[in-house]
């Protein structure tokens, strides 16, 4: 009876539902790339845990994503287990979303078919979907502030070691808290009263260790080099083109689309409507001076970051979409105050007018997530993200698997690796490896270089008579005293370098 009167038409239970079975068809049907099996690799083929250390150091990522990695391998070897607990975390989201958030019916169902709900942080299996878990679980346990730090102490130290821009979102829910145990008296004489006497400072030493462990973490050994993607350098002067690029990584997080950065009109436009939706978003959140000042700080240290550091993919930017629905969602737990109002003299036309544009604002942003939260969802179901798992099915299918193979771009193969359970030889480590690691010891190899260490081999491995080879690009070099045989092709992918081409390679 419990059921049958809970899930109903307007039910959340019902969203809650079709997400699970539509992200399970999702999840299964995904064939994974190499920068999701990659972490699976490093904690499978990592020799200790003083080097699994060592190795995170190189990704530019904290560390809970892996020590779970690290569990699951414990239950399972098949990276497929990866995957359905990447579902889980995105199920779980949603359904705290769903039972929890402030937002009407209509607004929980668009956005659980979103872009980043629907695609980015449920099919892709990897760290940035705790992102969405633990910004979700604060905003839920938020009221509990006022007897306790303890719990929000606990989500945001496990949201700081969940990526980069978790970190920083992270460091902008703590500045809020502080924010608004400085200047709310009530507040803090509230919280005085019922909470126990160390609460306070046992909650600061956790946040304030996990931050530092996070940033620990992410900090590259001097060797490092290309990690996270992060080789471009520190903007070190005022740049109006970078100004505006980044300001579409706004863009993009809210309509999916990211502006030409040659073309100024595109930036400029899109740059206009970003700064127009934060500013009736302000006018909107005018009431609720702390939940304010969560959106405002937290967009200016992403977007900080954006324009100094690294622009970013939709898995980066798709944090300050978070931070919109945090923002509001924090907001309903506030009374109306006038304090902003009465400081900027705020006419009451303007606030109503404000609300208004906000509210046509956010259901289009809405709306255009669940467009691309579907139109990327069927995508992926007819079009393999990668080519790797089509590709080890071949070699598993055709018993190639006990071959000596050559494997090339490493950071190319390690989905591959990941779906064969077994080292390759990579040309640019001179070596057996699985994952990769952009550090000293590697260098990028072409063509020629592959061919004449394939010689070499026959000289060292004097047991195999052929080798297979498997590069990310067609092979169009040749060489004396290498027969070398076309066999398959797997170039049907969205990722333009995981599409492969084997290749029999015998002596002379």
């Amino acid at each position: 009876m419990f059921i049958k009167k809970a899930i109903t038409f307007k039910s959340p239970w019902l969203i809650i539902i079709i997400f699970s079975t539509l992200g399970l068809i999702g999840i299964l049907n995904h064939s994974m790339w190499r920068d999701e099996l990659n972490p699976w690799l490093i904690v499978r083929d990592s020799e200790s845990f003083g080097d699994l250390i060592a190795n995170i150091h190189y990704e530019g990522h904290p560390v809970l994503w892996y020590f779970c990695l690290a569990v699951l391998r414990r239950i399972a070897e098949n990276p497929v287990l990866m995957q359905l607990f990447h579902l889980a975390i995105a199920i779980f989201s949603v359904s705290i979303f769903c039972l929890y958030s402030p937002f009407n019916y209509q607004q929980k169902f668009l956005f659980s078919f979103g872009f980043f709900p629907f695609n980015e942080y449920l099919l892709i299996s990897r760290n940035y979907a705790f992102s969405m878990l633990f910004i979700f679980a604060a905003c839920t346990v938020f009221p509990s502030r006022k007897k306790t730090y303890i719990y929000l102490a606990i989500l945001l130290g496990l949201l700081a070691n969940s990526s980069a821009y978790a970190l920083l979102v992270s460091f902008a829910f703590l500045l809020t808290l502080l924010v608004e145990f400085c200047f709310d008296s009530e507040h803090r004489k509230q919280y005085f009263h019922q909470s126990h006497k160390y609460d306070l400072f046992l909650s600061l030493g956790i946040i304030i260790f996990t931050l530092l462990l996070s940033v620990y973490i992410i900090t590259p050994p001097a060797d490092s080099y290309l990690h996270g993607g992060l080789n471009d350098g520190w903007v070190n002067q005022f740049d109006l083109r970078q100004v505006f690029r980044s300001l579409g990584r706004l863009f993009g997080s809210y309509f999916l689309i990211i502006p030409t950065h040659k073309r100024w009109l595109d930036l400029i436009v899109c740059g206009c409507i970003v700064l127009f939706i934060l500013a009736v978003t302000g006018i909107k959140l005018s009431k609720k001076p702390f939940a304010l000042f969560f959106y405002i700080i937290g967009n200016s240290i992403i977007l900080a970051f954006t324009y100094l550091r690294f622009l970013g993919q939709p898995r980066h930017f798709g944090h300050l979409y978070l931070i919109l629905i945090a923002g509001l969602w924090l907001g309903n737990y506030y009374a109306e105050s006038r304090f902003l109002i009465n400081k900027f003299s705020l006419k009451s036309q303007t606030i109503k007018l404000g609300e208004k544009w906000h509210y046509i604002a956010f259901m289009l942003i809405l709306y255009v997530q669940v467009i691309g939260g579907i139109a990327s969802f069927t995508k992926d179901l007819i079009i393999p993200y990668s080519a790797s798992r089509e590709t080890a099915n071949y070699i598993l299918r055709n018993q190639l698997n006990d071959e000596f193979i050559v494997a090339s771009r490493d950071a190319n193969m390690a989905a591959i690796s990941g779906y064969l359970g077994r080292k390759l030889y990579y040309p640019e480590l001179q070596d057996m490896g699985s994952f990769t690691l952009f550090k000293a010891g590697r260098k990028d190899v072409e063509q020629p270089e592959i061919l004449a260490q394939i010689s070499d081999l026959f000289t060292t491995q004097a047991d195999s008579k052929k080798i297979l080879l498997i590069l990310n690009k067609k092979l169009n070099v040749n060489r004396d005293n290498l027969q070398i045989v076309p066999i398959q092709s797997f170039e049907k992918a969205w990722v333009d370098d995981e599409r492969y081409y084997l290749y029999w390679v015998n002596k002379v």
